[in-house]
């Protein structure tokens, strides 16, 4: 868990947006571990290098990724709701990213402030109630919001149309290179919320 401060664009910004997983959550250890235990019960592996490449990308995106690089003939709907089940199970040990976090308290009451994440939305207001932070944010943008997701822009021109703010205007905070992409492509500054190495040398963010 990051407890340096972020340094931050310039720019009168009048919305933040933040990506969930690894960047306000530290959970995407959680995240891993729910995966490979889903994967292997199918007689699959996830490398845990692709697994950070693929960071950003949404859950039936990464099964999907995972049937053509392995030749797996795995359902992802499926996969996936077993996935997040998995998650959920160990969601209440989740931590907060300290940094980010930091942002999160500064800012809000001041300027809208909106998760966009490639999580289900019960996987999103559950690790944000489990951190006691679901109040802050304005508007939520899960899995079911939008029908391309990071590195696509999509995800994030949804959050800033529902705040009724200009994608100009907005602040992303990613820790993953699709989310950032998909901040370029939305017109969007961004901040890049660095991963921690957790002692096995093993991104732990």
């Amino acid at each position: 868990m990051s407890g340096e401060s972020l340094a931050l664009p310039s720019g009168n910004f009048k919305a933040y947006l933040f990506d969930l997983d690894g960047t306000i959550a530290d959970s995407m250890p959680a995240h891993f571990i729910a995966w490979t235990d889903t994967i292997r019960a199918h007689g699959g592996t996830f490398p845990e290098n692709l697994f950070y490449e693929w960071a950003g990308v949404p859950p039936v995106g990464v099964v999907k990724l995972l049937n053509e690089r392995f030749g797996y003939t795995m359902d992802p709907e499926a996969i996936v709701a077993d996935k997040e089940a998995q998650y959920l199970l160990g969601v209440a040990n989740i931590k907060p990213i300290a940094s980010v976090l930091a942002h999160i308290t500064a800012q809000y009451g001041k300027i809208p402030l909106a998760v966009v994440s490639g999580s289900p939305r019960e996987n999103i207001v559950k690790t944000l109630t489990a951190l006691g932070i679901l109040d802050r944010f304005d508007v939520l943008v899960g899995a079911e919001d939008y029908s391309k997701g990071k590195p696509d822009p999509e995800p994030f021109l949804k959050a800033a149309e529902l705040l009724k703010i200009a994608p100009e205007d907005c602040l992303v905070f990613e820790d993953a290179d699709a989310g950032i992409a998909a901040a370029k492509a939305a017109g969007m500054q961004w901040v890049r919320v660095p991963v921690v190495l957790s002692g096995a040398g093993s991104p732990a963010l």
